[in-house]
């Protein structure tokens, strides 16, 4: 079991790292540049870009959690209808996006603030990267068609790839063509199109019997469609709060100051650094607890349990060892501005005990996509961001300050943890199992 669960997890590990490499590589272009309004442009724009793909990740979460099902049922036609609807729902939304992005462009650009010159160079980038829309959220079915036939290693080739051609085509476009922040999201643009490229031709490589057997033209079925739906509605919404949980986290910040602002942002690095591990553990619990939930055994689910919290409780501590030894080294790497690492060292104990007050939240995402238990997801994100969240900063945040946010957020991630392990006997085993 711990070696399957480490197939699953290390690649999907490596998959997480490279996103934020390919960032720190565009910030690291458009600030050799000779004007800052370049990475201020990608800094805006890339605001709207990240809200718009983070609430369509529900596709790929419940692409998985389905896949993985009918992956533990054998069931070779269902998995082709799964990956037929999920691929059609993510054309059909990115050519949603690219038809409607005046409307969305103007709504996004009317709540960010920056210099007009800023916004014209953002507006610019956002109208030439918004046509990868498709291929972006059609990466995302396929993403989660793949580790959901228990597949993790095709993700991670792809985010390689797509992260490499992106690098490559960032520098072509900007040091060889002379472009600027429009040749970055030139860049973004063809990746996307390859990578997805690159993703149907690994898809008809590695599975060419399956769609020989089982016709990509019985597209629609009702049932298993409703199902999924719902399960996505779910899941948007989860995510959803989860976007405005966070985005109200950096808005009261900005609000108390600007110092206060980018301590902040900086102390959400050690938030983002957990996540990367954590989610490749989630995301092989939802490829093998959607198997083991699919084929109906319990026995094999129970055992999955018990060992990736294992692995959560391990890695939990070590994490916060890490932390809370090495907080000054950590704090120099993240920024070497005197005043920042100075303002950020009262805040550094809440951020230590992320670990342990969020791994479980983690861990049970990926059981609860796995085992498609989405309205219990929802309703655990429901209650830990509007009884605990929200509550808590506004009781105290006249008295602590800053430190309100960050008692308020980790018992956030504490209330997540919690709720979701007390609804999970009913919410994972209450059929099948």
């Amino acid at each position: 079991m711990n070696r399957e669960i480490l197939r699953l997890a290390i690649p999907n590990i490596i998959s997480n790292i490279t996103v934020p490499l390919l960032g720190m590589v565009d910030l690291a272009i458009m600030g050799h540049l000779d004007s800052e309004k370049y990475l201020g442009a990608i800094a805006l724009a890339s605001m709207i870009f990240n809200f718009i793909y983070w609430s369509f990740t529900f596709l790929r979460m419940g692409t998985s959690g389905f896949t993985a099902q009918a992956f533990g049922q054998k069931d070779k036609g269902k998995l082709v209808t799964i990956l037929t609807h999920s691929l059609l729902i993510a054309v059909i939304a990115g050519l949603l996006l690219v038809l409607f992005q005046y409307p969305i462009q103007k709504t996004g650009f009317y709540f960010i603030e920056g210099s007009e010159q800023i916004k014209i160079l953002a507006i610019q980038y956002f109208y030439i990267r918004i046509y990868a829309a498709p291929a972006t959220i059609g990466l995302f079915a396929l993403n989660g068609w793949f580790v959901g036939m228990q597949d993790a290693k095709t993700p991670m080739i792809l985010a390689i790839l797509i992260n490499v051609f992106n690098v490559l085509i960032n520098i072509m476009f900007v040091y060889g063509f002379g472009l600027k922040s429009d040749g970055v999201a030139w860049g973004t643009l063809i990746s996307q199109y390859l990578g997805f490229a690159f993703a149907i031709l690994f898809l008809l490589q590695k599975h060419n019997k399956l769609f020989k057997k089982n016709s990509f033209l019985k597209i629609i079925d009702v049932d298993l469609l409703k199902e999924f739906f719902r399960v996505n509605k779910d899941i948007f919404i989860r995510t959803f709060i989860l976007i405005l949980v966070f985005s109200f986290f950096t808005k009261e910040s900005a609000s108390i100051s600007d110092q206060v602002l980018a301590v902040n942002t900086i102390l959400l690095q050690y938030l983002l650094l957990f996540s990367f591990i954590m989610d490749g553990f989630a995301y092989s619990a939802e490829a093998l607890a959607g198997k083991y939930y699919g084929a109906g055994n319990n026995y094999f689910l129970k055992k999955l349990i018990t060992r990736i919290f294992v692995w959560g409780t391990l890695l939990s501590v070590l994490f916060t060892i890490f932390y809370i030894l090495f907080k000054e080294v950590i704090l120099q790497l993240l920024t070497d501005n005197e005043n920042i690492i100075n303002s950020a060292r009262p805040y550094v104990f809440w951020v230590s005990i992320i670990p342990l007050v969020s791994f479980a939240g983690f861990l049970w995402d990926g059981i609860y996509i796995g085992t498609t238990a989405s309205k219990p997801m929802r309703n655990t994100m429901l209650i830990s961001a509007f009884t605990v969240f929200f509550p808590v900063y506004y009781l105290f945040v006249d008295k602590l300050n800053n430190h309100a946010l960050w008692l308020a957020m980790i018992l956030f991630l504490l209330a997540r943890s919690i709720s979701q392990t007390i609804y999970a006997k009913k919410a994972v085993f209450a059929t099948k199992c």
